[in-house]
């Protein structure tokens, strides 16, 4: 196990002291992690890219894969150890408007989401260990309270999927965000209220056998990653003049 591994694991043990997670559940989930750390090597071309060696874990080797293995599982602990993570993430004044629906297999919410996925989705998203449905409040509560400015709570939102993204990577897992969902139809479905906003998916899992795939599928969890250079994003000076640090 490489050093990055170690600390990893190191770092989701120490995670232990939360509540409700026991001696006996923290071996289990210690065990899953070491398995998948130990997995086949990830395709060529996915992580880390030229430019990331510099970027610390779990960043450097995050992707996105479209395969995933449809018999891998995850425990209570392991995915309330990612929501836990969604929860401790920065927003504005502290407001934390994020809210999840969690979809595992083989339940009521998982049933409703893959009937409204979009044909692109329906048959990779599934194969996911769990699925995080996330949500933003973006108008005040049946109590009248919150969504003091839904533009920053959907800027939240994505804060909190991110922490939760680069939690499950440091666990040894891979996430794959999406939007293709009926939104509203899920929402209805489910009872989500209307001052939550539902916008984005997250599949978490381990990377599966590419030829359970079809050819599209196969196609996006093999191509190569590429990111616009810091030039074209990171501005100093004017709109548009790249800041000089720039690479």
């Amino acid at each position: 196990m490489e050093l990055d591994e170690g600390v990893a694991v190191a770092a989701t043990l120490r995670f232990s002291t939360r509540p409700g997670v026991t001696p006996k559940s923290l071996v289990g989930t210690a065990i899953a992690i070491l398995a998948t750390m130990t997995a086949p090597s990830q395709p060529s071309g996915h992580a880390p890219m030229p430019g990331a060696e510099v970027l610390a874990e779990p960043m450097r080797s995050r992707w996105s894969p479209t395969v995933f293995d449809p018999d891998h599982t995850l425990s209570a602990d392991q995915i309330a150890t990612l929501l836990e993570a969604a929860r401790w993430a920065p927003s504005w004044g502290n407001t934390q408007p994020w809210r999840f629906l969690v979809a595992e297999r083989g339940t009521t919410t998982h049933d409703v989401l893959r009937t409204h996925l979009t044909r692109g989705n329906s048959t990779w998203v599934p194969r996911a260990s769990v699925v995080f449905l996330g949500g933003t409040q973006v108008a005040p509560d049946a109590e009248g309270e919150g969504a003091d400015n839904p533009t920053y709570a959907v800027h939240d939102l994505g804060q909190a999927a991110a922490h939760l993204t680069l939690q499950a990577r440091a666990m040894g897992l891979h996430a794959h965000q999406f939007a293709g969902y009926d939104h509203a139809a899920v929402a209805a479905a489910l009872g989500v209220p209307d001052w939550v906003r539902l916008l984005t998916g997250i599949a978490v899992g381990v990377p599966g056998d590419p030829s359970i795939a079809s050819e599209r599928e196969r196609g996006k969890h093999e191509r190569e990653r590429v990111r616009r250079p810091v030039a074209g994003f990171a501005f100093a000076g004017r709109w548009g003049r790249p800041w000089e640090g720039a690479r």
